[in-house]
């Protein structure tokens, strides 16, 4: 009896992650995730506390290989992912990291407040959706606007106990003109902001409340300060969404965001010339080109060997391709195999990164690395071209998996994105890692062959 016991808790499909985010009953059509809370697979809060000395360092080389294979329990994400996407160093002690904790709580203090002065909506618990500004500076007078501005600054008011003509000061407020460009570009940028976030996760339970939206409007809107090369673009809102889902405190989900924002900001520069995700976009096509010629030269002669089809999945990295939870899943996934220890470093003191990257051939050996980062250092200075990061091989593998039904049913672009379209919350999030790293191996061995016959 004791042996079937055994055998039925080996074969137990695990627990379902959907409960720990909640869909509003209405939402009839959101895809079921296909993440599954497993023990022994998944990276329990238990595993993880035991990853941590008494003093707070943490071996995170014990818990990439079990976020790999299982992702990792709801209860511990959003800690667990300021590590994953470098906000802390993981030879960091417990009192180390609360100071770094606090010194980041009071420069979002500080970037929110100036936010603030400049337009009094924010931190208000209040968004805008409507036009503030018109591009030569001038106020757009919209009445939602005045009155969300009004109501904020009467409740900043009276929380401070100043006394005064509040609507008039308000009032003051929106007329004036504004000349200084950089302001003018953030405050144009605050209504599309708003329009995002009112449609961002909307099937979610969390968004019912107006504080959680208010949130995620904050965050971007600072973001959008902070951040002055790229300030806003659409599909940031749905990078930033889990963020506050994941961390209570506001300051510790922007600093999350802004960790994430470090990996893709790239893909929303932009000039008048050319887009950021476009270099991308020229690595996938050759990605492709080499682990799949036929497929390659197909969507070519569509008109398609841009790859403009693949924008979306690399912009928002999945987040329309999957469910929710499975997003967040493949994520974390995505993460733990491109992990480097040194990622703290790198974005604290580039200089002193740099100089440690010379140790990168010990390091490769190193179980503290991430298996796909692991592959690309074994790799460093054989390949003809910097490592790629994982998401154009998750794109790669997508297209790969598709690729008889795009060879012969695709006859135009149109073709194209249906059928890729087809798998939207259709796809499996282990399925999609494992493949990419098959066809980064696949891709590694054939450059390597092809630069070595270049230089015989």
């Amino acid at each position: 009896m004791a042996s079937l016991d055994i055998t039925k808790m080996w074969r137990d499909p695990g627990a379902p992650a959907d409960s720990f985010y909640q869909v509003r009953p209405e939402c009839k059509d959101v895809p079921k995730s296909k993440f599954r809370i497993k023990n022994g697979k998944t990276l329990s809060e238990r595993k993880w506390r035991a990853a941590f000395s008494p003093e707070g360092y943490l071996d995170i080389g014990k818990t990439l290989g079990r976020i790999h294979r299982g992702g990792i329990h709801p209860s511990i994400r959003g800690e667990v992912w300021e590590f994953l996407l470098g906000c802390y160093d993981p030879k960091s002690s417990h009192a180390e990291r609360e100071d770094i904790r606090k010194q980041r709580r009071t420069q979002y203090a500080i970037l929110k407040e100036e936010c603030r002065t400049m337009f009094p909506v924010i931190g208000s618990g209040r968004y805008i959706t409507a036009p503030v500004i018109t591009e030569d500076g001038d106020p757009i007078l919209d009445p939602l606007v005045l009155q969300e501005a009004k109501a904020a600054k009467e409740a900043k008011e009276a929380t401070s106990g100043s006394q005064g003509n509040v609507t008039g000061a308000s009032d003051d407020y929106e007329m004036i003109k504004e000349d200084d460009k950089r302001v003018i570009e953030w405050k144009l940028s605050l209504h599309q902001i708003g329009l995002d976030v009112a449609r961002t996760d909307r099937s979610l339970v969390f968004y019912e409340k107006q504080e959680n939206l208010s949130k995620l409007w904050d965050i971007l809107s600072v973001y959008a300060w902070f951040d002055k090369d790229v300030n806003y673009c659409q599909g940031m809102s749905d990078l930033c969404s889990p963020m506050i889902i994941l961390l209570d405190d506001e300051a510790d989900a922007f600093w999350c965001f802004e960790r994430l924002m470090r990996r893709l900001r790239g893909n929303f520069r932009y000039t008048e010339s050319s887009v950021g995700v476009e270099s991308q976009l020229n690595n996938l096509a050759s990605v492709t080109q080499v682990i799949d010629p036929k497929l390659h030269q197909h969507l070519d002669k569509l008109g398609g060997g841009d790859y403009l089809f693949a924008v979306r999945m690399l912009m928002v990295l999945f987040r329309r391709e999957f469910s929710f939870c499975d997003s967040l899943y493949l994520w974390e996934m995505m993460w733990a195999l491109e992990y480097d220890p040194d990622l703290f470093l790198t974005y604290e003191d580039p200089e002193l990164a740099a100089d440690k990257s010379e140790e990168s051939k010990s390091k490769a050996k190193s179980r503290q690395v991430g298996k796909f980062e692991r592959e690309n250092m074994k790799n460093a200075g054989k390949a003809a071209e910097a490592p790629l990061p994982i998401s154009v091989f998750l794109v790669a593998s997508v297209l790969k998996d598709k690729s008889d039904k795009l060879l012969t049913e695709a006859r135009g672009l149109d073709d194209v994105v249906k059928i890729l379209n087809d798998v939207n919350g259709n796809l499996d999030a282990k399925k999609a890692c494992t493949g990419a790293m098959k066809l980064h191996r696949k891709y590694l061995k054939k450059t390597k062959k092809a630069l070595t016959s270049l230089i015989l």
